[in-house]
């Protein structure tokens, strides 16, 4: 198992007004080098996959964030999110999902079920799927202890409480052990050079998935899709002779075309795709290029309709009976915005239900 092991540093932290404690320090520890590419030199990741853990999740106690800001991290740095999967805290069921999802795509996230209770059987369900034993991390545990040694109740726990406090840092003997944040203890473990799994806490998720953005072989900025967005008053079946023509049109420059009708409003056309060198028909010889913005063009004309601004989209969509979210949902976190409090990042209240680490 992989990682580097540099010693945390800690800066005093001052209480606020009302507080009665003592001042605590802030704990900062080193992130980690960047490894060699794990694809091999010179490929990037162009598909992706994502395993949601949790009976929670499956029960409708906690509503999944996660999948959704994944597919647009996916989307903004241009990798084909292929499959959104929910399984139970089943060991088998993990363990089959993980081995299929990491034989067919390049990057595959899990999240959920790395706490120290009971029901956390990510590690050791991919420990078994990888053929690896579980060892406790040495450096985790140490950022673990580190970063929970202030904590009033850090002295009173009993030895099984603390066994299961350091469930957290047991991990697949052979893993890659990535500290992504200065200020998180808990690492991005990664399996197979493709499988990161990840915590289920929300703005954990997040912070840690943009935070691991260096570490991982994305595509180059050119190769990134666009969408543009154009709005129309007039009813989906009035145009949708028209996008069925278009669409044909458009398949063989990948370029995809979408409607999505708003209750009562009107319809949101969605276009996504790149700038793309293309034959000219009549001179086999001649290249051209699909402009998206000029196809967007085309549609407002068609359609009798506007383009519109991603802020735009999320307003109109706001309350109508549509369950999608707005594009702020997977906003990159500041370090401030997740302190490193020990177990309270492995445990935290979001919509009413518990969000499993």
């Amino acid at each position: 198992m992989s990682s580097d092991t540099p010693s945390p540093s800690a800066s005093v932290v001052s209480p606020s007004p009302n507080s009665t404690s003592p001042p605590q320090p802030k704990i900062t520890f080193p992130v980690s080098p960047i490894p060699p590419n794990p694809l091999g030199e010179g490929r990037y990741i162009r598909t992706a996959a994502a395993l949601v853990i949790g009976d929670e999740i499956l029960n409708g106690k906690t509503h999944d964030k996660n999948s959704h800001c994944f597919a647009q991290y996916c989307f903004e740095n241009g990798v084909d999110l292929k499959r959104i999967e929910v399984i139970a805290d089943n060991e088998d069921e993990i363990i089959e999902a993980s081995r299929r999802l990491v034989d067919r795509y390049d990057f595959v996230i899990t999240s959920g079920g790395i706490g120290p209770t009971h029901d956390d059987i990510t590690y050791e369900s991919l420990g078994k799927a990888f053929g690896q034993k579980l060892v406790y991390h040495e450096e985790t545990l140490r950022r673990l202890n580190e970063a929970t040694k202030y904590r009033k109740w850090t002295g009173d726990q009993t030895a099984e409480q603390l066994t299961a406090r350091n469930r957290m840092a047991l991990f697949p003997e052979n893993a890659e052990v990535i500290y992504v944040a200065e200020d998180i203890w808990v690492p991005v473990v990664r399996l197979a050079g493709k499988l990161c799994i990840f915590p289920g806490i929300p703005s954990l998720f997040t912070k840690m998935l943009h935070s691991l953005t260096p570490f991982i072989p994305l595509p180059p900025k050119n190769e990134r899709p666009l969408r543009i967005q154009i709005f129309t008053d007039r009813p989906e079946s009035m145009i949708a002779p028209y996008l069925t023509s278009l669409q044909k049109r458009l398949k063989p420059h990948d370029i995809q075309v979408g409607s999505y009708p708003i209750l009562f409003k009107g319809v949101f056309v969605s276009l996504i795709g790149r700038d793309l060198q293309h034959k000219n028909k009549d001179d086999p010889n001649a290249e051209g290029r699909v402009w998206l913005a000029e196809v967007a063009q085309e549609v407002e004309r068609e359609i009798g309709g506007r383009i519109v601004s991603d802020e735009e989209v999320a307003a109109q969509k706001s309350g109508t009976i549509s369950l999608e979210t707005s594009n702020s949902a997977c906003k990159k976190i500041e370090p401030e915005s997740v302190k490193p409090s020990g177990e309270a990042q492995a445990s935290a209240s979001e919509e009413g239900g518990k969000a499993k680490f």
